[in-house]
């Protein structure tokens, strides 16, 4: 043991000579590489088994791995005293990042650490995004990069009916990293552009260098003229890092992160329903899917990228489990009877997937299809129930809800996402968007209120009934009102005393047997 301490008590000393980070304004250009590492005193000192044990502690809490490899210098000027105050003034602020972060932060470290990378880079999701991996900008920015989808495109990262890319850590962590990469050498090896341009674009940097070397202007970060987004970016980040970097000294707590891996990116090879996947990982499908927040629909991408991030301490065990699942088992299918005035459009969002998908399932190379013939669907893996039911019996298995008549009201603050106020409401994110109208994209305004119905409760076909008469309208099907009403198209059929061949009406009236809501 003493052996060990006298070993980690070289490693605290070799660390310590690494803390002095320069906070005047650099006096080259270059000022990324004006960061002078200077060793301290080199004194003998006396080091206690109490202070060896708190260094060792600190190993364990990310901030604090984080800010001891910072090196970007921080210049005092007025917006990073502007913005750092900011910080210091809304300690909330960095509690709710770093809940969210939690997940997705030491994977980022890791990948930073791979290139060689400035470690404050990390900080750029708290920046960017607040670390919401669905946070979604006017300018169609998504994820917690805000990559746009030029952007997104150009470095590889899918995005389609299925999954968003953007909003998967793995796939938006590489693309940032490469675009960061990319435009380092373009910005003469300097940091402060580098990060500029990541906001504004490299053109614009460029240009704006280009224009004080015309005419004799300094040409450092400071001195350029940016637009204001982007003049204040590199000095919110510099602030950040500089409040992460000596919390202590500004009297912030940051609560700790565990410096250990918290997810894996597993290579499941092909198309995994997510409730099953959910199932082998042996964890709940909310945490699953608050991981893996690109996945948008019941299953990952059909053409990939087949990828899923599970907790690390489920990692191993997930990939024994699915290594035991047959291909043909990963997901599963109905037998559907096309009808007359079916398309494979309408098919496919009856059965929440895509039309390219049915084609590809059923060899279909058009959008011909003949009614009386059979279909194959994709459909969720979760109900073993589904492979031996109608299709009229699978578009109506919608669970039937009692809404609280207790409305309530939330007034939406700095830092929230419907993740947070779903979890702080005791409610799920799909009810909070089918309350409200939302939709996972939309911009949370800041004291807005939302729609809660906190006692909001499944309920039993043993509830009251009552009969609901129903106005069809144009583009109407049995199918679609059955679904509307969580019935099934017999039982349509049957109230109403239809032929199975006939055909509906715009302004026909059906009577329909609902449970009371």
């Amino acid at each position: 043991m003493k052996v060990n301490l006298f070993i980690i008590a070289g490693s605290i000393l070799a660390v310590a000579g690494c803390q002095t980070l320069q906070t005047t304004e650099p006096q080259s250009d270059n000022e990324q590489h004006s960061v002078a590492i200077k060793a301290k005193s080199k004194k003998s000192a006396t080091v206690t088994i109490d202070e060896i044990e708190e260094q060792v502690a600190e190993v364990n809490n990310l901030w604090l791995r984080i800010s001891n490899k910072m090196q970007l210098p921080v210049t005092d000027n007025a917006l990073v005293a502007q913005y750092r105050q900011w910080y210091l003034d809304n300690p909330k602020h960095l509690e709710i990042v770093t809940q969210r972060a939690s997940p997705f932060l030491y994977y980022i470290v890791e990948q930073l650490e791979a290139r060689d990378l400035p470690i404050e880079l990390a900080l750029l999701p708290i920046v960017e995004s607040g670390f919401d991996p669905l946070a979604y900008s006017s300018g169609h920015a998504s994820g917690l990069w805000q990559l746009t989808p030029p952007t997104a495109m150009s470095f590889g990262v899918k995005t389609n009916w299925w999954y968003d890319g953007r909003q998967d850590v793995a796939s938006s962590t590489k693309a940032a990293l490469d675009l960061l990469q990319y435009l380092y050498p373009k910005m003469g090896n300097n940091w402060f552009y580098t990060i500029a341009a990541y906001n504004s674009g490299e053109g614009r940097v460029l240009n704006a260098v280009k224009h004080n070397q015309n005419r004799g202007k300094p040409e450092d970060f400071w001195s350029l003229s940016l637009p204001k987004e982007t003049a204040h970016y590199v000095p919110q980040l510099l602030a950040l890092a500089d409040v992460i970097k000596h919390a202590d000294k500004y009297g912030i707590t940051l609560t700790p992160i565990d410096n250990s891996p918290q997810i894996e990116v597993v290579n499941i090879e092909s198309q995994l329903d997510i409730n099953l996947a959910a199932d082998l990982a042996q964890i709940d499908i909310v945490d699953l899917k608050a991981i893996n927040p690109g996945l948008k629909r019941w299953a990952t991408a059909p053409q990939g990228p087949h990828q899923l991030v599970v907790p690390s301490d489920k990692a191993a065990s997930f990939k024994r489990a699915l290594a035991t699942v047959e291909p043909d088992s990963r997901i599963n299918w109905v037998r559907y009877k096309i009808k007359s005035g079916d398309s494979i459009s309408r098919i496919a969002d009856q059965f929440e997937t895509t039309a390219t998908l049915i084609r590809s399932s059923n060899g279909i190379k058009g959008n011909n299809i003949i009614a009386g013939r059979f279909l194959i669907i994709p459909v969720a893996a979760k109900d073993p129930d589904l492979a031996t039911m109608t299709a009229d019996q699978v578009l109506a298995r919608k669970a039937v809800v009692k809404s609280s008549p207790n409305k309530q009201a939330y007034t939406i603050k700095s830092g929230d996402s419907l993740w947070k106020i779903a979890q702080s409401q005791q409610v799920s994110v799909a009810q909070l968007m089918k309350w409200n109208n939302l939709k996972q994209q939309s911009t949370l305004t800041v004291g807005k209120n939302l729609v809660i119905y906190p006692n909001e409760v499944a309920v039993n076909n043993a509830s009251k009934e009552k009969t609901v008469n129903y106005r069809v309208k144009s583009g109407d099907s049995l199918a679609r009102i059955a679904t509307k009403y969580n019935v099934t198209v017999t039982e349509l059929i049957e109230w109403n005393s239809l032929q199975n061949s006939k055909l509906i009406q715009p302004g026909q009236i059906l009577k329909l047997i609902v449970t009371n809501s």
